[in-house]
């Protein structure tokens, strides 16, 4: 009776290479295929059918771990279980159970996916994926949704709420929403740990306690040409982006969305038409010598529509392009549109251009529209001239 289970050995299972059937006992048999695999098969009898169950590679399974999953195969019968059917769904419970779990970052893609088309812009896409991107998904982004937890939020907004706040509130908004949107479609349960109301309040100071009034955060024009040289070293279209910016001075929407139609070359000029503008009126903008260089580069590119085409198809920058810039520079402390503060100082303190001028060149508005009508032709002359010492002041040798 000893013999009728466990009636192979370690060393006969290794070394068979005859084809066949060889029975361990108690419904285990070492399988010899004619191309010399080996596998186990448990079968058995239920309801009067015979049935075969494989388990596995003997490369795989051991001998030992075959007899196990035998005897367990055997106990399933005894009380009149299909082992194979029990398997099966066991195995459709696991797949379920894994097409239920959602990572964060995959909850955060569904959400833009599902609500960009309702989006005033693709603008307002770009930044939740790339505020996300940035300071979110290297955090949680790889986690299940329904681990995010209070601790985790606060690992993400601790190191910006007090030097970045109005960035780290609007992280800290766009979690709250993700989370929102997969407590309803069931992937997480229980409250919302990025609410901020009677949770995160308690946490967190105010923003108006930590937030620092004042103009976007501008470069020393002092500094101006060792920057140049420094941005100048970047690759990449975002990187002429910005240099282009700073040597138009003109605000980060213009450059990223400007298109090639709005250019005429030959003509060195640069006409932003009324409805791209923040004060609603055409802007002509004097292009020098080095901003002539910078867009020669970006048509060899060809690219039809934008001067600074982002990744995707038939769409410019994201806002966050130049932003990123600064930040492989470790220029966290700078923005893109501090720069216009950095042109009008050095207008002010190193040239004997009038303020007019300077003014017009950053399309602020100066006087009444019927003086600045009158001017118009004068001061463009004269934008020509401040906009390429611009130029020469800021690439000039350190």
């Amino acid at each position: 009776m000893a013999r009728e289970i466990g009636k192979l050995t370690a060393v006969a299972v290794r070394t068979q290479k005859k084809p066949g059937l060889y029975n361990d006992g108690g419904g285990l048999y070492l399988q010899v295929t004619e191309q010399g695999a080996k596998t186990w098969i448990f079968r058995f009898m239920l309801s009067g059918r015979r049935r075969d169950m494989g388990l596995g590679a003997v490369h795989t399974v051991s001998l030992a771990d075959a007899r196990e999953e035998a005897r367990r195969g055997r106990q399933l019968v005894r009380d009149a279980i299909d082992p194979i059917e029990k398997r099966k769904a066991e195995r459709l419970t696991r797949c379920a159970a894994a097409v239920s779990v959602m990572t964060f970052k995959q909850c955060a893609e569904a959400y833009i996916l599902a609500h960009e088309a309702g989006w005033k812009n693709d603008k307002h896409a770009a930044q939740w994926t790339s505020t996300l991107t940035v300071y979110a998904y290297p955090i949680i982004g790889n986690l299940p949704v329904d681990t995010v937890d209070t601790g985790l939020v606060m690992k993400v907004l601790d190191p910006i709420w007090a030097s970045k706040t109005e960035t780290a509130s609007r992280v800290r908004g766009r979690i709250e929403v993700i989370l929102d949107w997969a407590t309803v479609r069931k992937y997480r349960e229980g409250e919302n740990p990025a609410r901020w109301k009677g949770s995160l309040d308690k946490l967190l100071p105010a923003r108006s306690k930590v937030q620092k009034p004042g103009h976007h955060t501008a470069l020393p024009y002092d500094q101006m040409p060792g920057f140049m040289k420094a941005l100048r070293g970047q690759d990449g279209v975002a990187a002429r982006a910005l240099e282009f910016a700073i040597l138009t001075a003109a605000r980060t929407g213009e450059v990223l969305a400007a298109s090639w139609q709005e250019f005429d070359l030959d003509k060195r000029l640069w006409t932003i038409p009324a409805e791209r503008m923040k004060a609603g009126r055409e802007h002509r903008v004097p292009l020098s010598n080095s901003a002539l260089v910078i867009l020669k580069k970006m048509s060899a590119l060809g690219d039809p529509s934008y001067v600074f085409p982002g990744a995707r198809k038939n769409r410019p920058l994201s806002n966050m392009a130049l932003l990123m810039v600064l930040r492989r520079m470790k220029r966290d402390d700078l923005t893109a549109h501090g720069f216009r503060s950095t042109f009008r100082d050095w207008a002010a303190e190193q040239t004997t251009f009038s303020s007019e001028v300077a003014e017009m060149a950053l399309a602020h508005a100066v006087g009444s529209k019927v003086e600045a009508a009158y001017r118009r032709g004068d001061l463009f002359v004269k934008r020509q001239a401040i906009m390429e010492d611009w130029a020469r002041y800021s690439e000039r040798p350190l």
